[in-house]
């Protein structure tokens, strides 16, 4: 089918290929003489002469009216129905759906795009003359003959469909392309829609793009065409439902050229549907700025290590609603390459980039957390009572197991769960974890069941596809993957976020917001609501709690004491002189053969009423305290200074 309107439709006043013709030619006569006479047989008067004299002197009298009428009244029309004139469908594009931030800020749109398409039911049936256009094709738009023949055989049984064989081009190229063709049977300059994204640093991670439908998506979906460009990754894909509309159909007439004659009306005719518009809980601005921040940290991080920095992700949450109102994941791309066609070279440059742009940090990147893992430890220690608020005991600067030995990074003294928190102690969760002096451990399989409980270990359910689940390592895990048993010293390194344990940013974002929501599991989301084509909500999405109550509250409170006391006397104390109240955790956690370190920081605000959660990771950025902790300062003064 047609899914292309074509060009010389809409050129005004240009010439057009058109045949004027009067609507509501008869094509039953011959049908409508046949019933008369077969009622006339019935009839009894057949047995009367002059009857049968009368019926066949009438029937005589329409047939040459009828010839008449053909011959001379529509000689002109009638010989183009005899050269070609045909009918056949034409599907009409439906819009795609737009995609906006919460505040109706367009971050991708459909914009008028035009294409050289090549209809094959137009060409000649002749295999030579077949070929021939096609070299004619060629030659024109500078798309190799072989290319071309491939496409048009690859339509198969959807040979009424559109080849596109040049797209993206421009409205000169556009009128250039409609006079070379002219004269070659079913080729037309065809206008379409094609897709743009906003230009916004780490949109395109949250967004996507759109490509070219493959088999696998026809199989699964008869609705689609040839020539349909779908979802691939991001919200694209996620609510591709959503957003692709229902295509129209109509029923044309074309001359032997393929050229549009007339657009009949008939019963089967379907007016398109629109896509439905998605919108972000995202804010536009914040999400700006939190890029902007990142990019500091970036040049922060390079002065600690003396390396160049380029990785890293934010991620920002509205804890009363569950909505990601920014996610930035940097290094990353320009998606409106993809809008098209993306060139060989450009793709190139992005798979082989070191650097990975390509990669969406934020749910797929998995990383040993370090310190900020402490409060599910600290969680895990009171609700399983091996301490609680007044436990506290003079922490040694190490934990020496036969030859191993367990360090801290400073000596902290006599330390409670608070102060841990707030100093980030390895010695105090060493303890909760696996046991010290007169603290008895909770294990391995304990501290398995916390990482869980907050939701560690499986995809958050944020609305993207893709996401990675991290490692949560444990007994059985180790043996068979390392043939190793488990030892003392494996549990004290993951107790302080080390060892093999692996996490996702946007799972680190989901564990920070239990704590600022009071004890809430609260399933991250980037969509707000999707609206049809009259501005109705048809679906719309509020925060969903996927456990609550698993923590006690005095646990609760605790952990938040402690996570503000590393903002009042702790290792994030640069953020005490911002005008709303902070609660957070830093973390640096090693990789590399211990060598690099990642710069991790968690956060929430206002204490005593949280609004908002936020994650920062700074890929090898050093230490999280002199590294992550400004880039965070940067975005919730902004936030709370608007």
């Amino acid at each position: 089918m047609d899914i292309f309107g074509n060009f010389s439709e809409l050129r005004g006043d240009r010439e057009k290929r058109r045949i004027t013709q009067k609507e509501g030619r008869d094509f039953s006569y011959s049908d409508a003489v046949i019933e008369s006479v077969s009622v006339m047989e019935d009839k009894e008067q057949l047995s009367n002469p002059f009857g049968v004299k009368f019926a066949i002197a009438a029937v005589f009298l329409l047939m040459v009216f009828r010839l008449f009428f053909l011959q001379v009244i529509h000689a002109d029309a009638n010989q183009k129905l005899a050269e070609g004139n045909r009918i056949r469908p034409r599907v009409i594009e439906a819009s795609r759906g737009l995609i906006t931030d919460k505040n109706g800020v367009w971050l991708a749109r459909n914009k008028p795009d035009f294409a050289l398409a090549l209809y094959p039911s137009d060409l000649p049936k002749r295999k030579d003359d077949r070929e021939k256009v096609m070299r004619q094709v060629s030659e024109v738009s500078g798309v190799p003959y072989e290319e071309i023949e491939r496409l048009v055989q690859a339509k198969g049984n959807h040979f009424l469909e559109a080849v596109v064989i040049k797209d993206h081009i421009s409205h000169d190229e556009a009128l250039l392309f409609e006079e070379k063709t002219m004269d070659i049977p079913g080729v037309h300059v065809a206008l379409y829609s094609s897709r743009e994204y906003a230009v916004l640093p780490g949109i395109a991670h949250i967004l996507g793009y759109t490509g070219s439908v493959s088999k696998e998506d026809i199989e699964k979906n008869e609705e689609y065409f040839l020539t349909d460009r779908v979802g691939k990754v991001g919200l694209e894909k996620e609510y591709e439902s959503d957003l692709r509309g229902i295509h129209g159909v109509e029923q044309i007439e074309v001359d032997s050229r393929g050229n549009v004659v007339r657009v009949l009306v008939k019963e089967g005719n379907r007016t398109p549907v629109p896509g439905h518009d998605v919108v972000l809980y995202m804010d536009r601005d914040l999400q700006a700025k939190a890029a902007e921040a990142l990019h500091n940290g970036f040049i922060q991080a390079a002065e600690v290590t003396g390396r160049e920095i380029s990785a890293g992700t934010v991620l920002v949450m509205d804890v009363k609603t569950g909505g990601i109102i920014a996610m930035v994941s940097l290094p990353d791309y320009d998606n409106n390459l993809f809008a098209g066609k993306i060139t060989n070279e450009d793709y190139q440059r992005l798979i082989n980039d070191s650097n990975q742009p390509l990669f969406n940090r934020a749910i797929k990147g998995t990383y040993p957390p370090g310190s900020i893992v402490k409060i599910v430890m600290a969680a895990a220690g009171l609700s399983e009572r091996v301490v609680d608020v007044k436990t506290a005991f003079d922490t040694p600067l190490a934990i020496e197991v036969g030859e191993y030995r367990f360090p801290d990074w400073k000596d902290h003294g006599v330390t409670n769960v608070e102060r841990a928190i707030a100093e980030s102690n390895n010695i105090f969760f060493y303890a909760i974890g696996g046991g010290f002096d007169k603290i008895r451990g909770i294990g391995i399989e304990k501290i398995k069941e916390y990482w869980q409980m907050f939701g560690l270990g499986r995809p958050t359910g944020v609305d993207l596809p893709g996401e990675g689940q991290g490692l949560l390592p444990d007994p059985e895990w180790k043996r068979t993957v390392k043939n190793e048993p488990w030892y003392l010293g494996d549990t004290y390194h993951v107790s302080i976020g080390q060892g093999d344990l692996l996490v996702t940013p946007m799972q680190m974002l989901k564990m920070t917001a239990v704590i600022a929501s009071g004890g809430k599991l609260i399933e991250p989301q980037l969509v707000k609501e999707v609206i049809n084509h009259n501005g109705d909500i048809i679906q719309e999405f509020k925060r969903n709690v996927e456990q609550d109550g698993f923590l006690d509250s005095e646990v609760v409170k605790t952990i938040a004491r402690g996570m503000r006391m590393t903002v009042t006397d702790g290792s994030a104390r640069s953020l005490a002189s911002l005008p709303v109240s902070v609660a957070g955790k830093t973390g640096t956690a090693q990789f590399f053969n211990n060598e690099k370190t990642h710069a991790w920081f968690e956060a929430y605000a206002p204490f005593e009423d949280p609004q908002i959660a936020i994650v920062v990771l700074i890929e090898g950025g050093g230490g999280g305290n002199e590294v992550a902790v400004p880039v965070a300062r940067e975005i919730i003064d902004y936030y709370f200074s608007r």
